[in-house]
C-alpha cells in the first residue's frame, strides 16, 4: 500500500482564504455570521443569516468569460481554490496533470441553483427562455469536478461525491484511497458549496436553522449548547493536493500532513435523524485503517452542526469511541455549515491547527453550558487550547446517514 500526503491546499471561506487569516479570525473568537438581508423576500422563510465567503478574486488573464462560461458560483469557487491549492503544491502547469496519473475526487450539494431555477421555469411557465447549452452544466451535480478538469486538463479518474455534508470529506477519503491502492499518483480533494436561500429552506421545513438572531448574528451558532440556537448555512470551496509520499519527496514538494486512516458507512435507518452506533464504528473504521487506537488521537474536530439530533448523537458516538477525555470543538461556530465544503475545509484547518499547536474552542459554548443531553466530553471552550499532538481526526456526517471520518498524521 502507497502512503499518502497533503502538498497543497488552496481554500476560499467565510473566514478567509489562507491559515493566517483563518487563524486571526479563530483566535478572535468572532465569527463570520451576517443577516441575510436579501432573504428577505422570501415569504415563509424563517431564518435570515448565512455565512458568505469573503470576497475573492479572480485573475482575470485566466479567468476569461469563455473559460468560465461552463461555471456557476460553486464551480468556479472549488475552481480557484484548486488552482491555489496546485500552486501551493508547485504542481500548477505540471505535466503530471495531463499525464493520466493525477485524478480528482470532488462534490457540492448540487450545482447552482440558480440555474436550476431556469428548467423550474420551463415546468412551471411553459418556457424554454433563459435555458443555453450550458445552464445544465452549471446545475448538475458534478459541475465541480467536471469544470476543475477541464480548467486545468486533467486526465486521470474523476471521483464525484455529492453527498451533502460529506462531499468534501468523501472526496478527500476516496482521492486517498485511489493514491493507497496505486491508482492514481496524485488527487484533487475536496468539496464547495454555494450559499443560496433554497438550501435555507431545506433545513427551515425540518426548524433546524437559527431564527432567534436573526439581527444579531454574532450570538449564533451554538453548537452543543444548552440553548442552541440552531443551523447557519455557510459557503466555501476547499481543495486538497493528495499525492504519493515517494512522489512527493522526489521532486522536494512541501508536506503538510499525511493522510493516516478513512473510515465510512450509513446509517441504513433514516434519511435525516443521525444514528450515534453507526457514526462511532466510521471513527472505528478510520482508527482501524490509520493503526492506532484512541488515545494516540489528541483532537477530533466535530461535525457540530448545531442541531438537537446531530449534536446528541454526534457526541454519544465521539463518547463511545473515546470516553471523555479527547478535547473535542466545532469550527462551524464560526462559518456555519458550509455543506459540501465543510468536509474539505474543516480538514484544512484540523491540520493547520495540529501544526501550529492551538486548537479553536467552539465559540458561544460557556463551560457549564453544554446540553445534559450531550455526552461527557472534554469540550473545549473560552480562549481555545494548546494542544502538542501528531494525530488528530475530522468527522463529517450527512443526509441519508452516511458517516465519514478521516485521520491526520503532523508531518515535520
Amino acid at each position: 500500500m502507497k502512503r499518502v500526503v497533503v502538498t497543497g491546499i488552496g481554500a476560499i471561506s467565510p473566514l478567509g482564504h489562507d491559515w493566517k487569516t483563518v487563524e486571526a479570525r479563530l483566535r478572535s473568537l468572532r465569527n463570520a455570521v451576517q443577516t441575510m438581508d436579501e432573504w428577505k423576500v422570501y415569504e415563509g422563510l424563517n431564518t435570515r443569516v448565512g455565512a458568505p465567503a469573503a470576497p475573492f478574486e479572480l485573475p482575470p488573464q485566466t479567468y476569461s468569460r469563455k473559460a468560465t462560461r461552463s461555471m456557476g458560483r460553486v464551480a468556479l469557487m472549488a475552481t480557484r481554490a484548486s488552482e491555489m491549492a496546485l500552486q501551493s503544491a508547485g504542481l500548477l502547469g505540471d505535466p503530471l496533470l495531463k499525464s493520466g496519473k493525477m485524478g480528482i475526487a470532488y462534490g457540492s450539494s448540487s450545482g447552482t441553483p440558480a440555474n436550476m431555477a431556469d428548467f423550474g421555469r420551463m415546468i412551471t411557465e411553459k418556457t424554454t427562455e433563459g435555458i443555453t447549452a450550458t445552464t445544465y452544466i452549471r446545475m448538475m451535480a458534478h459541475t465541480a469536478p467536471v469544470n476543475i478538469s477541464v480548467f486545468f486538463g486533467i486526465t486521470g479518474r474523476i471521483i464525484t461525491t455529492s453527498s451533502a455534508c460529506t462531499s468534501g470529506s468523501q472526496g478527500i477519503g476516496y482521492a486517498y484511497e485511489a493514491i493507497k491502492l496505486g491508482r492514481q499518483v496524485a488527487m484533487l480533494a475536496g468539496g464547495a458549496e454555494e450559499l443560496d436561500a433554497t438550501e435555507a429552506a431545506v433545513f427551515d421545513t425540518l426548524f433546524a436553522t437559527s431564527t432567534q438572531n436573526n439581527d444579531t448574528p454574532h450570538l449564533t451558532p451554538r453548537p452543543f449548547h444548552a440553548a442552541r440556537t440552531g443551523l447557519v448555512l455557510g459557503e466555501g470551496a476547499c481543495t486538497l493536493v493528495l499525492e504519493e509520499l515517494e512522489h512527493a519527496r522526489a521532486r522536494g514538494a512541501p508536506i503538510y500532513a499525511e493522510v493516516l486512516g478513512y473510515g465510512t458507512n450509513n446509517d441504513g435507518r433514516h434519511v435525516t435523524q443521525p444514528n450515534a452506533p453507526t457514526m462511532a464504528d466510521a471513527m472505528r473504521l478510520a482508527l482501524e485503517d490509520a493503526g492506532v487506537s484512541p488515545t494516540d488521537i489528541g483532537y477530533v474536530n466535530a461535525h457540530g452542526t448545531a442541531t438537537e439530533h446531530g449534536d446528541i448523537a454526534e457526541t454519544a458516538g465521539t463518547h463511545s469511541v473515546f470516553g471523555e477525555r479527547v478535547p473535542f470543538s466545532s469550527l462551524k461556530s464560526y462559518m456555519g455549515h458550509t455543506l459540501g465544503a465543510c468536509g474539505a475545509l474543516e480538514a484544512w484547518m484540523t491540520i493547520e491547527m495540529m501544526r501550529s499547536g492551538w486548537f479553536a474552542p467552539t465559540l458561544h459554548l460557556e463551560p457549564g453550558a453544554v446540553d445534559p443531553r450531550c455526552a461527557p466530553l472534554d469540550y473545549i471552550t473560552g480562549e481555545g487550547r494548546n494542544i502538542q499532538t501528531d494525530l488528530v481526526m475530522s468527522n463529517n456526517f450527512a443526509f441519508g446517514g452516511i458517516n465519514t471520518s478521516l485521520v491526520f498524521r503532523r508531518w515535520d
